[in-house]
């Protein structure tokens, strides 16, 4: 059985690409969501192996998301999303807990990669 996993991004198109690359390569999404606060509710319902999450979003971004799961859930997993020119963000994310991070475009191999060494 494949991983289930939460795809959370404010792009619609982003969270399709996202999906497309998980699905073809074995892994179950589980659920999506729009914002940090979508977030944090889908994954108290779903409890998914791992989420994928976008940096910057409308409501509650994807650090503040991530450290609320965090909260109550120490042994949630997640990869963090952005896209070039926000390593600032990425270092904030590392050190409040992700464990990786893809930057957009997405290439498929470290989509999967970042994924897999996530859930080993």
């Amino acid at each position: 059985m494949g991983k289930r996993i939460l795809i959370v991004d404010d792009a619609a198109f982003m969270r399709m690409m996202i999906k497309d690359i998980l699905t073809k390569n074995g892994f179950e999404v589980v659920g999506e969501a729009q914002d940090g606060q979508q977030a944090v509710e889908k994954y108290k319902e779903l409890t998914p192996d791992l989420v994928t999450m976008d940096i910057t979003m409308p409501e509650m971004d994807g650090i503040a998301a991530m450290k609320e799961i965090k909260s109550q859930y120490p042994d949630a997993k997640v990869i963090m999303c952005s896209a070039m020119g926000q390593q600032a963000m990425v270092i904030d994310a590392i050190q409040a807990g992700a464990k990786d991070f893809i930057v957009k475009p997405f290439q498929a191999d470290r989509v999967v990669e970042a994924i897999t060494k996530a859930l080993s």
